[in-house]
């Protein structure tokens, strides 16, 4: 439990970026949400089986608070949606701490941030999103639930936060080996890397 201070990762980059967006004067309308819990598990934690009825109407077995962040975007109207998460552990396994997977539903939004990645250092890996992959997230109770197979972890969790975005271009980055670097590299020290701060805001400017 001593590394999961970086769960808050993501939320860390998007702070980051909408402070890098506003110093650099983008002239961009561009919303930062970060979405923020106590990550202690007591009495009163959710059980494996229990069902939430999320922002959007829909339930899931034990639904993730980024779901919720996803359903609740929607009211902006968004031209397009990012998420950073360090979701899960899996991702490691797939690209240790070279680069964030990528997961998008829209080709364009993928080239972007891509072309933002390769410009700014901050790597990603595009990762599939095949539709099979939905077979995983199935609930006999709910909609869907928030817990895979082993086999495909990394993108059956990507399609689980996916049945939660409506209506709008939408990526998700798992930064889960990104946030916390063992060994510093050019533009990522050791530890707290800022991972996605520096892509966030190339991505603003440029699309």
């Amino acid at each position: 439990m001593e590394e999961m201070k970086t769960d808050m990762g993501g939320a860390g980059a998007v702070c980051g970026a909408m402070l890098a967006i506003s110093a650099l004067n983008i002239p961009r309308r561009v919303f930062g949400l970060a979405i923020c819990v106590e990550n202690m598990p007591d009495g009163d934690a959710y059980r494996p089986g229990d069902i939430l009825t999320g922002i959007s109407g829909k339930t899931a077995e034990i639904i993730m608070v980024l779901a919720d962040c996803l359903g609740y975007v929607k009211r902006f109207s968004p031209f397009a949606v990012v998420d950073l998460a360090t979701l899960t552990g899996a991702i490691g396994i797939a690209l240790g701490s070279q680069a964030a997977g990528l997961f998008a539903n829209d080709d364009a939004l993928q080239a972007a941030i891509v072309a933002a990645a390769a410009a700014t250092g901050d790597r990603v890996w595009p990762m599939p999103m095949y539709d099979e992959y939905k077979e995983d997230i199935k609930s006999d109770m709910a909609e869907v639930k928030n817990a895979g197979s082993r086999m495909g972890g990394v993108s059956s969790s990507a399609k689980f936060l996916e049945h939660f975005t409506e209506d709008y271009p939408w990526a998700h980055l798992d930064i889960a080996y990104m946030a916390l670097q063992g060994k510093g590299k050019p533009g990522q020290p050791k530890g707290a890397s800022g991972y996605g701060v520096q892509l966030l805001a190339s991505l603003a400017a440029a699309i």
